[in-house]
This record gives structure tokens, sequence and C-alpha cells, in this order.
């Protein structure tokens, strides 16, 4: 066996020993060995050794890959191959154990025989099927919550940016969506709609292996199940952390076989913009200058493509390698993964190293069972502005660069325009600046399980986690702002640094007695975070040599002219929890549980703990005599659910009277900082509660071959946290925080699973989703607090035309756009207006009257449907994944065409549409200034392919050290279906102004992946 002694990546280098290569996954499907057949052989009997051969299959006679034989009560194992083969040297008298992960062990007693036929029957048990919930786990069957599980087979297959993408369009009211395509970003997630209006994060609560984590802490290709607690009956056992659902991630583990396995997995993969918009040439406006009788001058006698000179064809690899051994008393696991990602723009990167490892170990007759885990990542990406990774403003001026311009003057300096308002040249923006981001995370977790008596499991997890980030940026004396800005220079310096630390200890005692089964769970939490953070910033240097490394060079240090900030704190969360569950017959079903939290946010306050209980039912009527007789239904499960949650407020002590150094006072001839008021006291002030109700039902028909799930729910959030206008005196400053005003969404969700074919050489199985969600602001003041008017204006269009883009009335739903509405031009090319009485208004008539009374509502940026489709198709070695995808029913400001299509920028470049007639009557006047509108309204309804994948297995390797070859190939993001103008309709939809379009923001990629997966 060659050894390699030092195996590098990129920047990172890892010492490993190669002991195998690549091992074989099986399906996840739950199989039972029917019978085994024994066929007539010549026996040879030996005094202590014999070889045994075999194959393993199912009842339609497909190959079971990767089943592990083992002689039983040795470390003497093997796998079955491509073929469902196997040989094996035992003990004459061996008695056969054939198991793996997902199927049930069997034993088989060899005497007599030396071949085997093993037939393995499909088990239709499905309700067996263990669901990972909040501190524990659960029989699919006995679920009395809305509870979606995703199995490693069906995640999405491909290239993924993060775990994020693995079920995206494969959970019915969990939207997931990447309006992005910078390497550094992360999907944006909303189930079953937003919670809050304060601006706290949408995304569920991630729980890694029972601790709190995020996406970017595990590979995708390390994860077994993914889990979503959706309703509030499942969630309210997390109390304060659990009002936007909770997301369970269950990783790859060791197997309890006697051999060491590796896996690997591997796949390089390039990009593309996935719909440019189309800009004019130096052709198109050399045309414009004389047609518009412009002046010469804007000529500049070059033809350059400025979108070009800053992008590139990425090539970016990812390589994930897991390693597996032990008995059934002691195993390891260790899973490496190195992802080199780079973006279509030029220093536009993200390199990724997670390492994870863990050891199982049991003593004293398995009645305690310990794992010790370590999880390790280092992230490093290039910035091109001081807070980003990539600067979206070099993309707006690759858009909008004169076409005609050089890159450079015939002196070698840059082609700059000064003069001209936000104008720069994108080049220069990239190669005068220089940035790096790196980021070090590594947590510790234990866990001891201890059985001191039967049925009752008492289990402590500890976890402890430190994340550092460290971040430098810096411009040369030739970067335009610097000239812009007469400066010599700048550089910026900053870290982050947070440690987390965390308890839980759970008892756990299960019962069954007869017909009756239940379970007690009771526990106690304990979660605690420190941070600290500096920044600085610089300028004026005396050289470009050091970059960000040398800070203190710059003279604006002596000038007074750079900045410092810093912070440190601490907060903490305590919870008390307990939770039941009864079954009867595995026919009536209850569940009930009660977390009680404190929070160090509202220490001082008269709420600092809060009581968060939930209660579900569920009657299975498929177990019933009237419905059992008839054999139609596998699964009919009638289920209802409530449950109360809390979002934890974000700012420290948020209740209590605070002081700032904010002021200044005049002594002894110079000025002397000063506390000032800062906050308002308010010990009444509480967590946001969301009381949900959720009420749904399971079938399953035709031996579960169509199977699925239907939801109903309604979610009320009380107490929402707001800021409110208050006088001085009597209070110390302007505004208080105070829970005023209430939330509601509701919604229906649906999935149906089923498997149209299945024959011995081809089976397609398919998976619909349909879910829609309506939210309303319901309310926002009460006796003490109001609201100055009965509307919030959120997002803004940015500059020059600065005005917001959203309008929220309370009593209505959240995302509407509020604008002008123009229903037509005149024939010079100028807007026709609605005013808001309904009159029609001619474009100088109705400058008059440009104010909020005379605006409307232009549509909603949320969607109100979304539906997906996923198809899996297996024939004989070949293998496709289809996923496909869509959301209707809502618009997008397109912010670029709302920009970029006025003929009165003719400084700037311009959109082609922008020479096309208005409403197919005229060109818009170049004397119409820039304008948010109901023109640039769009609709966004999509349909997308959004996932193609075909593989193939080989059924002859290039070698007998190779068990098994898969080649596939995949494109994400394949196909778009829309009216939408812009790049991509998939455009943020968090926070409160959705559906806004950003002219800055990192256009969408297409991207096409070849992968291999070998098994020695």
């Amino acid at each position: 066996m060659k050894i390699i002694k030092s195996f590098r990546w990129g920047r990172f280098s890892l010492p490993i020993h190669w002991v195998a290569v690549f091992v074989l996954l099986g399906t996840l499907n739950s199989f039972a060995i029917d019978h085994v057949v024994e066929t007539k052989a010549s026996l040879r009997e030996q005094q202590q050794k014999r070889e045994i051969s075999g194959t393993v299959t199912d009842v339609n006679g497909e190959a079971i890959i990767g089943a592990n034989v083992m002689e039983k009560g040795t470390t003497n194992g093997t796998v079955t191959d491509l073929d469902g083969q196997f040989s094996i040297t035992i003990e004459s008298d061996a008695v056969l154990q054939i198991s793996y992960i997902g199927y049930l062990t069997q034993e088989v007693n060899t005497s007599g025989s030396t071949s085997f036929n093993i037939i393995l029957e499909e088990d239709a048990m499905a309700l067996e099927e263990v669901v990972v919930i909040g501190y524990g786990t659960q029989r699919r069957g006995d679920i009395t919550s809305s509870v979606a599980t995703v199995r490693a087979d069906d995640f999405n297959k491909g290239m993924v940016q993060d775990v994020g993408q693995l079920i995206q369009g494969k959970v019915a009211g969990l939207t997931i969506s990447l309006p992005s395509g910078d390497p550094t970003a992360s999907t944006q997630m909303l189930l079953r709609g937003r919670s809050t209006i304060n601006g706290t994060s949408t995304n569920p609560l991630v729980i890694i292996d029972g601790v709190p984590g995020s996406f970017s802490l595990i590979s995708p290709e390390d994860i077994e199940t993914i889990d979503v607690l959706k309703d509030g009956s499942a969630a309210a056992i997390y109390g304060t952390r659990g009002t936007n659902g909770v997301i369970i991630i269950t990783t790859k583990r060791a197997k309890e076989t006697n051999f060491n396995t590796v896996e690997y997995n591997t796949y390089v993969y390039t990009q593309a913009i996935s719909r440019k918009m189309e800009m004019l040439t130096a052709e198109d406006y050399r045309r414009q200058i004389a047609e518009e009788y412009r002046p010469a001058s804007w000529d500049k006698g070059y033809d350059t493509d400025w979108l070009k000179q800053i992008t590139r064809t990425p090539v970016s690899h990812v390589h994930n390698v897991t390693f597996t051994g032990g008995t059934n008393k002691t195993n390891y696991l260790l899973n490496v993964n190195y992802r080199n990602t780079q973006g279509i723009f030029k220093k536009s990167d993200n390199e990724n190293m997670n390492v994870r490892a863990k050891v199982n170990h049991s003593l004293f007759d398995d009645k305690v069972r310990a794992n010790l885990e370590i999880i390790s990542r280092n992230n490093t990406f290039t910035t091109t502005g001081d807070g980003y990774s990539f600067n979206g403003y070099t993309y707006r001026q690759a858009q909008i660069m004169n076409p005609t311009a050089p890159v450079k003057n015939e002196d070698g300096s840059w082609y700059e325009e000064p003069g001209l308002f936000n104008y720069e040249n994108p080049v220069s923006r990239l190669e005068e600046s220089d940035g790096r981001n790196k980021v070090q995370f590594s947590r510790l977790n234990a866990n001891v399980v201890y059985n001191p008596v039967k049925d009752l499991t008492i289990n402590g997890v500890f976890s402890l986690s430190k994340y550092n980030q460290t971040r430098g940026y810096s411009e040369t004396k030739k970067h335009i702002s610097n000239i812009r800005d007469s400066r010599n220079g700048f550089a910026s310096n900053g870290q982050d640094e947070s440690i987390d630390r965390l308890l839980d200890l759970t008892a756990q005692y299960n019962k069954s007695i007869g017909k009756h089964q239940f379970s007690l769970l009771g526990g106690y939490s304990y979660q605690e975070n420190e941070y600290f953070n500096f920044w600085i910033n610089n300028e004026d240097f005396p050289t470009d040599i050091f970059g960000y490394s040398q800070i203190q060079l710059g003279e604006g240090l002596a000038n007074k002219r750079s900045s410092f900030s810093s912070d440190r704190g601490v907060s903490n969360l305590i919870a008390f929890f307990g939770r039941t569950t009864y079954s009867f017959k595995d026919r009536y079903l209850f569940m009930a549980s009660l977390r009680y939290e404190g929070a160090s946010q509202l220490v001082g306050t008269n709420n600092e703990w809060g009581l968060f209980p939930a209660v579900s039912v569920g009657w299975r009527l498929s177990e019933e005599e009237f419905l059992k007789s008839t054999g139609f239904f596998d699964d009919l499960k009638l289920r209802a659910g409530y449950g109360v949650t809390g979002s934890q407020p974000q700012d420290p002590f948020i209740g209590l009277a605070t002081l700032s150094y904010s002021g200044y006072y005049y002594s002894d001839g110079k000025w002397i900082r000063t506390l000032l008021p800062s906050r308002n006291t308010n010990r009444h002030i509480k967590w946001e509660e969301k009381h949900e109700w959720n009420i749904g039902l399971d079938f399953g028909i035709l031996n579960n071959r169509i199977n699925g799930s239907i939801d109903f729910y309604n979610r009320d959030v009380k107490d929402l946290i707001y800021n409110f206008s208050v006088p001085v005196p009597p209070n110390l400053v302007n505004n208080t925080t105070a829970n005023v005003g209430k939330l509601r969404n509701r919604g229906i969700e649906v999935l149906v699973n089923f498997v149209p074919v299945k024959t011995g050489d081809f089976t397609w199985q398919s998976s619909v989703n349909f879910s829609t969600n309506s939210d309303k602001l319901v309310s926002l003041s009460n006796d003490l607090y109001q609201v100055s008017s009965n509307y919030i204006y959120p997002g803004s269009t940015g500059e020059p035309i600065q005005t917001y883009t959203h309008r929220i009335e309370i009593g209505d739903k959240i995302g509407n756009f509020f604008g002008y509405k123009v229903v037509d031009v005149d024939e010079e090319g100028k807007w026709i207006y609605i005013d808001g009485e309904g009159n029609t208004v001619s474009y100088d008539d109705f400058n008059g009257k440009r104010n909020t009374d005379n605006k409307h509502i232009l549509g909603n940026g949320l969607p109100k449907y979304y539906a997906g489709w996923n198809n899996s198709f297996a024939f004989k070695n070949w293998d496709l994944n289809v996923t496909m995808r869509g959301a209707f029913k809502y618009q997008i400001l397109n912010f670029q065409r709302m920009y970029y299509e006025n003929t009165s920028i003719m400084n700037y470049n311009r959109l082609k549409s922008s020479e096309h007639k208005v409403f197919g009557k005229a060109v818009l006047n170049k004397e119409v200034p820039l304008e948010f509108n109901s023109y640039y309204v769009e609709d966004g309804d999509f349909w997308k392919i959004d996932n193609v994948t075909i593989g193939y297995t080989f059924t002859k390797t290039p070698s007998r050290y190779v068990k098994a070859l898969r080649l596939y190939g995949s494109c994400a993001n394949a196909l778009t279906i829309t009216g939408y103008k812009g790049i991509d309709p998939e455009v943020n939809r968090i926070g409160l102004d959705p559906g806004n379009d950003n002219r800055d923001k990192y256009p969408q990629t297409r991207t096409f992946t070849l992968g291999a997966n070998i098994t020695f």
C-alpha cells in the first residue's frame, strides 16, 4: 500500500494515510431477509477453515450492493460487490451476519452449504422509520406534529453551495433560495412566512447532532438525514429559538462493522451568468450619440466589453473523504471536505476545509455509551470592499461604463471620469484593491448516554465552540476613491471572536404495558455566548507595499481621519423542559411539552422567564376496523397540534435604561466626552410569542406506493417588538422599545410521493409538493404606544432616485410595492399617470402631485404559491434525477431596468431596451428623469428546471482493486421559464422589502458539473 505523507489542497495541507479508497453507499430503504435458498454445491469439509460465497438480491432479483457480511463473533468480514456477490473464508461451523445501515441484521447458519442465494424483502412498514425530533427520536407512525424528513438518497444532486440547497424544493412550506451567485453567499430560508417585523433573522434554528449550529459548519456530503420541525407543537420544545422552525441535521456515523472503509466524492464544475442584461455595444453607443445629437467627445474611440474585463470562466473543485472503522464496541469516523470555489468575477473566491472526527465507545455491557466529536472549519476568501466579499458596486460600474472608453489611457494610467457622479473604472477598482477574510472555527462535542435500568436513558451533552474571523482590506493611491477624496491610500483591519458553551442534560423513560406505550422526558439546558470585536481604518500611507498589514503607518491617525471601534458582550440562556408522549393500540396518539426559559437580554424586566407549552394529538384511522377491513389505506392519520414559541430580543438588557458616551462638554479649553441617556426603561418588555395551530392528514395507499400529507396552519405572532416615538420629558429619550402588535400567517401545504413505474429494469419515483401562505400585520398600536401613522415605509431605491419602495399598512399584508402608477406615454414619450383619485394625468400636470396621496399599491414581492416536482429515474446502470420548482403570483421591482432603461443617462451606458417604444407608442423622452413607477414592476412567476443529474454505474471496472465506479454529470439552474426581464426571478424574499432586484446584486449562475464515485 502506498502511503502519502502529505496530501495538499490549495493553501491547506493534511497528513493522512490512504488505507483504501471509496465505499459504496446503499439505498436508505429498509429491508428484511425473507428467506434463504440453499443451492446444491460440492461440499469439501476442512478441519478449520472453508470458503463460502453467495449473492444478495431483492425480491425483484436486483443486486443489493454494499451489504456487510460478517462471521459472527469475529472481526472477519466483507461487503457485497456491484453484483451483490460476496465470498468469505470462515470457520466450518460459523454463523453469518448480514447487515447494513437501514437494513435489519440477519443471521444465517452456514453448515452444510458453501453457496447461498439470499433474498431481501422490502419492508413496507414505513411507519417504523425513526424521525429525529427535539431532544430525541420518535417513530414516524407516532408523530402528531408537522415534521418533514429528507434522507441522503433524496437530496438534490450535483453541485450545492451549502446544505440548504440539498433540500431546496423538497419540503412543502420551506422556501429556500440563493438569490446571489457570490461563492460566499448562503441560502435564504423562510418557513411558513415571517414571524417578526423587527429585522431579526428569518432562518430556522439549525441543530447538528443535538447542538445548535449553522449550515457552514457541516459539509453537504457529510449528512445522512435532515428533519424539519415545521409547526409550533414540534418546535415549542426549543422555546425562544423555535419560532422560525427547526432544522435538525443528522450527520453520517460510523457503521458497526469490524473492518475499515473509505468513502470518496469528487467533482469539478464551472459556471456562467444565467442571463446577461443586454447593454449597448460601442457601435450602438456611437449611433445613439449621432441620433440624439450628443457631444462627439463622448465617443472615446475604443470598443470595450467592460463585463468581460472583470469576469472569467471559473473552475472549481470539491473533494470529500470519509474514513470509518471499528467494532460494535468502539468505532470512529473522520470526514475531510475541501472546497475551492471560483466566482465568475475576478477576485471572487471561497476556499473551505472542513474536518469532522468522531469516536464512539460502549462500556459496562453497553450501559454507558460515550462519544467525542471535533469539528474544525477553515475558510478564506478574497474581499474587494471593506466589509464585502465581492463588492457589487464594481458590477454596477461594468454595466454603466461607456463602451467606447478605454480601460487605460495612453500613458498607462487608469481611465477615469471623476467629474461624473458614481462613475468609476471597474477594472481599476479590482486591481487597485486587496483584501482577505479568514475564518477559523472549532467545536468540541462530548456526549455520554447512561442506561442505569431498563427503559431509562440519561443523556448529557457538552459543547464548546470558538469562532475567530480576521479581515483586512486596502486600496492603493491609484484607487479612484483615494483620487477622488485626495488620500494617499486606505486600509482597514478587524477581528470578530466568539465563544459558545452548551450543556444539555436529559432523562427519558420509555415503557410499554400491554397496548399502552408512553414516554417521559425531562431536561435542563444552559447556553452561553461571549463575543468580542474590533475594527480600525487608516489612510495616507507612505507606500502601497504593505497593504493592510502595516496599518499604523498611515498619517490618518495624526490627522484624526482614522476610525476605531470595539465591542464586547456576554449573553446566556437557561431552560427547563419536559415532554410526554402516549400511544394506545398504535391508534390514539398524544404528545405534550413544556419549556420554561430565561434569557439575559431580559434581565431586570418583569418577564425574564417565559413559558412555552405545546400539545398535539393523532388518530390513526387506518387502524380502525371500519377502514382496516377495506384494505385500501396502508396509513391514514389525522393529527392536530398547538404550540407556543418565542423570539429573543437581540439587544442586551433591552428593558433597562442605558447611558452612552455620545455627548461632549467644554471645560478648561477642551471638549470632554460625557455620558448621555440612550434608552428608556421598559420593565414590561418580553418575548415575542408565536401561537400556532396545525391540522394535518398523513396517508398511504397501494402498499405505500402513493403516500403524503396535507397540513393547514394558522400562526399568530403576538407582542411584536417595535420602536415607538415618545415625548421628552417625561421620557429620557424620544423612543421606547415595547411589545405591541400582532402578525398573522395562514397557509396550506401538500406533499405527495408516488412510484409511477417499478419494473425489473426501470423505476420512476416522483414527489410533488405545493404550499401557499398569506400574512397580515393585524395591529401595531395599543392605548399606551401608537405608531405616528398607519403605515411603515421600508425598502429603498438607492441613489439618485432616493425613495422608499414598499408600504406596509396596518391591517394589510407585508411586501406591497408602493409608488406612482403609469398607464401610458404621450406622443412625446412622457409618462401618463393615474392619480390617487383614479384620474388620468399628463406628465407635466402630475409634477404638482408628486406626493404619497397619489401613489398606489403596485404589486407584492412575496409569492402566494410555491410548488416543487422532483423525479428520480433508474434504468439498468443509468440513473437520472430531475428537480423542478416554481413560485407564482408575485411581482419584482427590476432595478436594472429602472436605472438603465432611461434615455436621460446618456453619459452612462444603458440597456438596449431603452431604444424600445414604451407601451408600444414612443421611446421614453430624454427629458424624463429616473423614477420609480409601475412600469418597472414586473410579474415574477417562474418555473425552474433546477437540477438535472445523469449518472452511469459501470458493471466492469478498470482494475480488480476497484469494486464500483460511477461517473455523473449535472447542470444546476438549467432552465428558467418566466416572463421576467431581469437576470433571474429568484430575488430577495426576506426582510420587509421582498421583491427588490438590486442592481448591485451578484448575478445568479448556471453550473455544469462532472463527478466520480469510486469504490475499492
